[in-house]
């Protein structure tokens, strides 16, 4: 038999890594029935499509090399405002890299300010599991500034689509980073539904590499 590629590797702590985050979800089923506040998707979704956008960002297919920044583990469920698993919806990320630099044409800032970076993949989609899991590897973002007085805070964007439910676009924020006291659009949300786009730190680390929990509840149509 021939030795597993780094593909198959990745699937299969894939499958392995979707059943946690839905066992890790279920004990919260319930617990967060309103839907996921929306925001704006904002200027940087991707318009060029990629052949990789597999669960991992921090690797390209065909390079050798490893993303910049600080690895983490965005584990979640997507679910409905009755807590119930939402199978097979298709959970769509994109985000800033490490520099605070999307790999966009609109984000024309140079590399002296904010390089790219060719090992980092950038944009993921992939659909929720049987038990509405998801699971993503990559580095948390860097802040960036979106006028001359206001940087934002890291954060990543999603996008959540299932037919039967009304289609969710959202930001998600790192908890304890001291701009989302200050970001525009997160204090915009009432006080009671931003804890709702703030990661939760969850006490395992995988490999070494801290795990975040973020839960998307979508509202019928």
């Amino acid at each position: 038999m021939p030795d597993p590629t780094r593909r198959d590797v990745l699937r299969a702590g894939l499958r392995t890594g979707v059943a946690g985050a839905a066992a890790a979800a279920g004990t919260r089923a319930g617990a967060q029935s309103s839907p996921t506040p929306a925001e704006v998707a904002g200027p940087f979704y991707p318009v060029v499509m990629q052949k990789d956008r597999d669960f991992d960002l921090t690797r390209v297919e065909g390079r050798e090399g490893v993303a910049l920044g600080t690895p983490v583990w965005i584990t979640g469920r997507v679910m409905d405002p009755g807590g119930r698993p939402v199978a097979d919806a298709t959970v769509d990320l994109w985000q800033a890299n490490a520099a605070g630099r999307y790999r966009h044409p609109h984000d024309t800032r140079n590399d002296r300010d904010a390089p790219l970076d060719p090992n980092f993949q950038g944009w993921a989609v992939v659909p929720s599991g049987d038990g509405g899991g998801f699971r993503f590897k990559t580095v948390v973002p860097g802040a960036y500034p979106a006028t001359e007085d206001w940087d934002r805070p890291p954060h990543l964007h999603w996008k959540v689509t299932k037919r039967g439910f009304v289609e969710l676009t959202t930001q998600m924020y790192f908890p304890g980073h001291p701009l989302n006291a200050t970001d525009r659009l997160l204090q915009r949300h009432p006080a009671a539904d931003r804890p709702r786009m703030i990661a939760r730190a969850l006490p395992d680390a995988d490999g070494g590499v801290a795990q975040l929990g973020f839960d998307l509840v979508l509202p019928r149509a």
